[in-house]
């Protein structure tokens, strides 16, 4: 008997956990480090140009093929290129069902990163000094315990099913991240140094907008910043009501999404010139020192120099990053679980524990040869996988489906102008991205 399909059961279920997968790590650790390295206020005014000429078509594409097929990404690829070659379509699906396993295995090793850092505070509070600097540190012990644990708390979510675990927790988690940014932004704007921040983030250097780098720069961030590319908005799509407003949806996801990519900006590139103000090095030759280092370096510099509210701080700050990680890591599992029960018939439960103990294996390779191979599958899923994908779907909408009359049908009248910007436009700024980060970065 087949099993009945669970979907989104409330239009802000469907987008706090839509933004809650496109809200991660790049949003709060990637974004800040591009603005404050192309021109700061220069970068954002771009970014939000970039945000309507790219990331919102490129996400309306991706939800929309999900939710005219009302299936996994491997189905609904299959389905829309059913009149030409299906078996490109499904092998395109299977390659980002393969993206979403290579992703969550580095990410969940970050992840665990950050739940390590968010509970270092708590240490040294109870002074646990061996253990504090356990928790900070790096070590490959540390990985092994932290990265399943990550694994264990996107699992126990999963098994809940759409409406019980994805909705229920993107509705817990997605207000409280918000809560906890805007508390740590109210704190930081009151210390010596936040005003030069808040001016160098806000005030645009004009001269600098035409730099085709900051350009480039921005379109990569913006697609990468909304999690497209993988399929997670794909599967997210096929879980709402076949009438759903899709447009209004999807610029509801963007908006949030952006909006917390530009408050994190409010948050962290303050943050740089206040710990500047301290004494902590945080530029070298004009450009911000490593993204690694921002996070697990300057910014625990930072919280030490503030005294004991720097121990809160620095917990509200890493719990903050964990819940980002958390969000994101609940998505992309939602990708292979959701193909195995149904194309395979796997239970829920099965399928959970099945793609878990695949990712601990993958996510443990990496660990065991992590200085060569981390970085290496980073490169290979940023550089090629994700703007690729995101290619591939703007060709399949615009020219495969129907021969593209598919959006052009579901577009006609006033909207038709956006059926042919996917076809014509999009296509090219993707490319352009594309050879940007795989050829010239």
């Amino acid at each position: 008997m087949a099993q009945v399909r669970e979907g989104f059961q409330s239009r802000l279920g469907f987008v706090l956990a839509a933004a809650g997968a496109a809200v991660g790590l790049g949003n709060i650790w990637g974004f800040p480090t591009q603005a404050a390295n192309h021109g700061g206020g220069a970068f954002l005014l771009v970014y939000f140009i970039v945000i309507f000429l790219l990331a919102l078509p490129a996400l309306y594409t991706e939800l929309y093929l999900g939710h005219q097929a009302q299936a996994n990404p491997v189905k609904a690829l299959k389905q829309a290129w059913q009149e030409r070659q299906p078996k490109i379509g499904a092998s395109a699906g299977y390659i980002g069902l393969a993206g979403a396993i290579v992703m969550l295995s580095f990410y969940s090793i970050v992840a665990g990163w950050m739940l390590a850092h968010s509970l270092e505070p708590l240490a040294r509070l109870a002074g646990w000094d061996a253990a504090s600097q356990f928790l900070s540190g790096d070590s490959t012990l540390r990985n092994f315990i932290f990265t399943p644990l990550m694994l264990l708390l996107t699992a126990a979510i999963i098994l809940q099913g759409v409406k019980s675990g994805i909705e229920a927790w993107s509705r817990r988690l997605m207000p409280l991240l918000l809560l906890l940014l805007i508390a740590l932004i109210a704190y930081m704007g009151t210390l010596e140094g936040a005003a030069a921040g808040f001016k160098a983030y806000l005030v645009p250097d004009f001269s600098k907008i035409g730099d085709p780098e900051l350009i480039i720069a921005a379109m990569g961030q913006a697609f990468f910043s909304l999690s497209l590319g993988v399929g997670c908005m794909m599967i997210y799509g096929s879980y709402l009501k076949p009438n759903e407003n899709l447009p209004k949806l999807t610029f509801s996801v963007a908006m949030l999404d952006t909006g917390v990519a530009f408050l994190a900006g409010l948050l962290i590139i303050p943050a740089l010139f206040i710990a500047q103000n301290n004494g902590v090095e945080v530029f070298q030759n004009g450009k911000l020192v490593g993204e690694g280092r921002l996070i697990f370096a300057i910014l625990p510099e930072l919280f030490a120099t503030m005294g004991e509210i720097g121990l809160f701080v620095g917990l509200t700050f890493f719990v903050l990053m964990s819940i980002a990680s958390l969000t994101s890591t609940i998505s992309s599992t939602e990708i292979p679980v959701s193909f195995l029960v149904e194309n395979h018939g796997f239970k829920r439960s099965q399928a959970t524990w099945m793609v878990t103990l695949v990712l601990f294996v993958c996510s443990g390779t990496i660990i065991m040869n992590f200085d060569w191979l981390f970085g290496l599958v980073i490169q290979v899923f940023t550089q090629y996988q994700l703007p690729l994908m995101g290619l591939f779907y703007f060709i399949t909408v615009g020219w495969v489906w129907r021969r593209g009359n598919q959006l052009a049908l579901e577009c006609s009248g006033k909207m038709y102008w956006f059926a042919q910007y996917v076809r014509f436009v999009c296509p090219v700024l993707m490319t352009a991205v594309f050879a940007n980060v795989a050829f010239f970065k």
